[in-house]
């Protein structure tokens, strides 16, 4: 596992990505929960590997890799697969999944805001229920990185919770969703996962997002909203 370029000093006023935001994932166990809550299916991460183009020789970054499902499934393929996360327990459990498969992806401890891709350019970079956090601002920072990872050209995946609403019927729909998505525990993401998530973490509208990403030099090819409280976007990098 390889450490970014994250020894240069950071000034006081930087946002510490490394810290806690929301729901704590600092245990194995906790990690472990979220693997399962999330429920991972390397049928689904095969179909958007196939529409993202993702074949053998092809350079992935999945930045907040999480539990490394994505990122093992690319090396399966053959793809250069790197995976990149802050926390040190998700990083330990993908490469036990990694192993489990016979597959030896390049894992990264370092974040959205400070990772370094050494090497070719990517051909794609991911990032999946991650993304929300960072606030706005550190947001478009991290677009930044990301594109700057990235060959003019290639492709940029981004799914995450992100508003659709207008934002005067944002009470009612975020009722709504957390009275819906909220699982009994041990059977998903529980009631108290979403409002956690809601009053303490930073997730935004798509409005916001896709002027974040033109300005970070994206074009969008085309977007998704399954629900009021996610989408989907593909990009192309300018």
């Amino acid at each position: 596992m390889q450490r970014s370029d994250t020894e240069r000093p950071r000034p006081p006023w930087y946002f510490p990505e490394y810290a806690p935001v929301g729901v704590d994932l600092g245990s194995g166990a906790a990690v472990a929960a979220y693997d399962r809550n999330q429920g991972t299916d390397p049928g689904a991460d095969d179909a958007l590997l196939d529409r993202l183009g993702v074949a053998e020789g092809t350079r992935l970054v999945d930045l907040a890799c999480g539990t490394g499902s994505l990122v093992v499934q690319a090396a399966r393929r053959g793809a250069d697969a790197h995976g990149v996360d802050v926390s040190e327990e998700m990083l330990a459990f993908a490469r036990a999944r990694a192993e489990r498969y016979g597959v030896a992806p390049h894992w990264h401890h370092a974040g959205f805001l400070d990772h370094v891709h050494r090497g070719p350019l990517a051909d794609v970079v991911t990032t999946a229920s991650a993304l929300h956090q960072l606030p706005d601002f550190w947001k478009q920072r991290a677009l930044l990185n990301a594109a700057a990872m990235l060959r003019p050209g290639g492709t940029f995946y981004l799914w995450d919770v992100i508003f659709s609403f207008e934002p005067s019927a944002a009470d009612g729909h975020l009722r709504r969703w957390i009275d819906t998505a909220g699982r009994p525990e041990g059977e998903g993401f529980t009631r108290a996962d979403f409002e956690t998530h809601v009053r303490d973490e930073f997730s935004t509208y798509a409005w916001i997002i896709e002027g974040m990403l033109h300005r970070a030099g994206f074009d969008i090819v085309s977007r998704s909203f399954p629900r009021p409280t996610h989408a989907a976007y593909h990009c192309r990098r300018r």
